[in-house]
């Protein structure tokens, strides 16, 4: 299993990003997806999460109302639309494939994992 994300950058705050990541190597549609971050000197945290329909969906605190995943099994694509970014938005931000199809908030839950693409937020 191969997971590519991309669309990370510097971005003002106050700004929007999308993050997209590419899955290959099993069947996209049969897994929940996620987002997590890691900040510098921080442990990694759940972000945001969709099962593998699509119709459920759950998102960190303080990234409600400001962040939307959604994902397009067609195109096995999960994306992070990110707006009104703050600078503690800042972060690496990883993608990952969960074990089973519902939605999913802790790191043991999740099976495989991208190579992290840097989102950076200043003020």
């Amino acid at each position: 299993v191969q997971l590519q994300a991309y669309g990370g950058g510097l971005v003002q705050a106050g700004g929007s990003l999308t993050l997209s990541c590419a899955a290959s190597g099993r069947t996209f549609s049969d897994y929940a997806m996620g987002w997590f971050r890691q900040a510098p000197g921080k442990e990694r945290e759940f972000v945001a999460t969709i099962s593998r329909s699509g119709g459920s969906t759950a998102y960190l605190d303080s990234v409600k109302g400001r962040f939307t995943i959604s994902r397009d099994n067609a195109k096995n694509t999960v994306y992070l639309q990110m707006k009104t970014l703050k600078p503690e938005d800042t972060a690496v931000y990883y993608c990952a494939t969960a074990r089973l199809g519902y939605v999913a908030r802790t790191l043991n839950e999740y099976e495989y994992w991208g190579q992290g693409t840097q989102v950076t937020v200043s003020s």
